[in-house]
């Protein structure tokens, strides 16, 4: 069986070293190169065609959120890993929004690495537990400034079913094939269902899915 083929990049390198470290000790896994600037990680990967990149945000010369934009575009089969010391909302949602799969804390990377690299290898997101209290804790705060209930308890059964697939990266195609239904059928629910919780696009039914519970 192929290796998973990893791409490091980080601006320090004992960082580097380390996060090789713990990630080989999986036979099945192979880091294939590091870069220590945002321009050196577009590249490589552009290069490589890494399975998944794990890209620091706070890098030289192109920072981690332009360095995955790019990275995105250019080599599509790509699954990005961000690795941050910030746990805000407002940088998941500009990482998601550039195509990121997966938020990663540096103070949990020694715990979570390993989850979170298999995540996203395999088309899933994944949240460190400390980020996804955060987007919680501020979701249920949003909802209570504005006086509404949560919209979620109005999807039906079906609709659930399909609303965390979609949040776990899954196409209509995969999806109809795993419920027994048509493409066509699972695109009237997913239309039903961002009408439903007012969503408008993919970054954003990934972030509800976190702040639910749903996925993480």
């Amino acid at each position: 069986m192929a290796k998973l083929r990893i791409l490091l990049a980080d601006d320090h390198t004992v960082v580097r070293q380390g996060l090789r470290k713990v990630l080989e000790e999986r036979e099945e896994w192979e880091v294939i190169a590091e870069a220590g600037d945002g321009r050196e990680a577009v590249r490589q990967a552009e290069e490589l065609k890494p399975d998944v990149a794990i890209i620091d945000i706070a890098m030289p010369l192109l920072n981690g959120i332009e360095a995955t934009r790019q990275i995105v575009k250019r080599s599509p089969a790509t699954r990005v890993l961000i690795l941050t010391m910030h746990s805000d909302e407002a940088y998941v949602n500009q990482i998601l929004q550039v195509g990121a799969t997966g938020y990663l804390l540096k103070d949990s990377a020694d715990v979570d690495l390993i989850q979170a690299v298999s995540a996203v290898s395999k088309g899933k997101s994944f949240f460190s537990p400390a980020v996804a209290r955060v987007m919680l804790d501020d979701y249920v705060r949003q909802l209570a400034d504005r006086g509404i209930t949560d919209r979620y308890e109005s999807l039906s059964e079906r609709e659930r079913e399909i609303f965390q697939l979609i949040a776990e990266g899954k196409a209509n195609k995969e999806i109809a094939a795993l419920l027994a239904i048509s493409p066509s059928t699972v695109e009237t629910h997913r239309a039903r269902i961002m009408e439903k919780l007012d969503l408008h696009s993919a970054a954003e039914i990934v972030l509800y899915a976190v702040r639910k519970g749903v996925i993480r």
